[in-house]
């Protein structure tokens, strides 16, 4: 196999689905949940009953699987990996504190504040993954 001079550029570049369709679609994703992430916080706050219809609670799933397996070919095609790249590191452990302060927002938290708190931390989370993600930067800025 010969070496790649670009590790940006998969392997694979003659096959159907490119690097640039799995990014892309990869974004998509990531625009979907955080964008419904945020709806689902607000309707949270506002105590809507929408958020106990059931395609709320299974609908977010299926993108963030989505989300997550572009993330891996990327990760594999891309031959970038999280702790030998500072910045997917970054980005993975911050994906999992969004994770957590989520889970309070919308279902653990036993008050009003603290899962507003969470929402909000949750939310500047991932504006922190978003703008990593654009940088290629642990700490952006820096």
């Amino acid at each position: 196999m010969a070496a790649r001079s670009n590790p940006i550029t998969p392997l694979t570049t003659n096959s159907p689905v490119n690097y640039l369709a799995i990014k892309h679609l990869h974004i998509t994703c990531a625009a979907i949940s955080g964008s419904f992430f945020l709806l689902r916080g607000l309707w949270m706050l506002t105590g809507s009953p929408l958020l106990q219809r059931r395609w709320v609670r299974v609908v977010p799933h299926v993108v963030d699987t989505l989300l997550l397996a572009t993330a891996l070919v990327l990760v594999f095609w891309s031959g970038q990996y999280p702790f030998v790249q500072p910045w997917l590191t970054a980005k993975m452990l911050a994906l999992v504190a969004y994770i957590v302060l989520g889970t309070v927002a919308l279902k653990r938290g036993k008050t009003q504040g603290v899962r507003t708190f969470a929402l909000v931390a949750a939310l500047a989370t991932l504006a922190y993954i978003v703008v990593v993600a654009l940088t290629r930067q642990a700490l952006p800025g820096f």
